[in-house]
């Protein structure tokens, strides 16, 4: 998977982002004249933390400021986690989600979620996973790669399940994606306030087109939890970079600015994949936010045997979508961002893509 930012290709349908902004976006050219350079505060700064706990629904000492969503992640599973402790874990999901609890010892208890059910979460199957050994439950919604986003009904029985059968367990929900929307589509409210045994993560990476400022957040209402990831932070990156934080501010400021052409960009191209999908040899799900979806090489027209030289041809063509083994699930199935790349771009890639199949 490191391919994403290591290899680059002409046609890139395997990003899952909006477009990236740039400084000058955010402020003038020596608004970074004088800023210090300092360490900043483990927490992270105090208005970045009151931002994003504006948008979350959580006080801002309810906020912890992380190395991007993954450093978040990170510090959640490595308190909840031991050697022969269980995660449970909804897959297909974004690969750390898996492989850093596993990293730590944790057996990964897998709930999968099917391509033919719209990636819906089986909450029945979820109840059956959990015991009383589960010390964290990994979800996300909008889900990365499908884009399907949990509702509030299905966040309500998860959160009853782990009452009932793991009572040791917080419930992490991933929302990198819920302020990615189509048009003018509310953003979704967050999940960080329902209870003290969920934490939420994310970031502004995606939604809001800035991964190179590798900013992100964990926030958590219990606050005997938040003094151990805090503390473990400080024990690790100590702070997040200074240029960072302040960017982030800017950013934040202007979040509604920001983020709503690109809304209405996905709108576009979502409309744009809708109508090609059509006339396609592809199975699809529609996605409920974020710039990424999952489409399917169907069973009766693509044998197994020909899925590899799908992926060869596409190569060929200087074009390039995300394979499933990439989140755990099979590589008829794939992952394509549909708002990294320019308009007239994008047209080319579909087209190059229907070449491919």
């Amino acid at each position: 998977m490191s391919t994403l930012v290591d290899v680059p290709v002409r046609y890139d349908l395997a990003e899952s982002t909006c477009p990236a902004l740039r400084i000058g976006d955010l402020v003038e050219p020596d608004a970074l004249v004088d800023l210090p350079l300092g360490y900043g505060r483990s927490s992270g700064d105090a208005e970045l933390r009151a931002l994003i706990g504006a948008g979350t629904d959580v006080d801002a000492g309810q906020v912890l400021v992380t190395v991007g969503a993954i450093e978040g992640m990170f510090l959640l599973a490595q308190d909840r986690c031991r050697p022969g402790d269980a995660v449970v874990l909804a897959s297909p999901c974004f690969p750390p989600a898996r492989s850093i609890p596993a990293g730590l010892g944790a057996r990964i208890d897998v709930v999968a979620l099917r391509f033919d059910d719209g990636y819906r979460l089986p909450l029945d199957t979820v109840a059956d996973a959990l015991t009383p050994q589960t010390r964290l439950v990994s979800v996300a919604s909008p889900q990365n790669p499908s884009g399907v986003r949990l509702t509030e009904e299905e966040l309500r029985g998860l959160l009853a399940a782990v009452d009932e059968r793991a009572p040791e367990a917080v419930v992490l929900v991933d929302e990198t994606y819920r302020e990615s929307t189509y048009g003018d589509a509310p953003v979704p409210a967050s999940a960080a306030a329902m209870s003290p045994r969920v934490v939420t993560c994310g970031s502004l990476s995606k939604a809001h087109g800035a991964p190179g400022l590798r900013l992100g957040w964990l926030t958590t209402t219990d606050a005997d939890l938040y003094e151990r990831v805090r503390n473990a932070k400080f024990l690790t990156t100590i702070a997040c970079s200074a240029p960072d934080e302040f960017l982030a501010v800017q950013l934040l400021r202007r979040r509604s600015e920001v983020l709503a052409p690109r809304a209405a960009l996905l709108q576009r191209a979502l409309a744009e994949l809708e109508q090609w999908v059509r006339d396609q040899p592809l199975e699809f799900v529609r996605p409920d936010g974020g710039a990424l979806c999952c489409l399917r090489l169907p069973r009766d027209r693509v044998p197994d045997g020909a899925v590899p030289g799908f992926y060869a041809r596409l190569a060929a063509n200087d074009t390039r979508v995300a394979p499933g083994s990439w989140f755990g699930e099979e590589d008829r199935v794939f992952r394509l961002g549909f708002g990294h790349l320019p308009r007239p771009d994008f047209t080319e890639a579909l087209a190059r893509l229907a070449d491919a199949l």
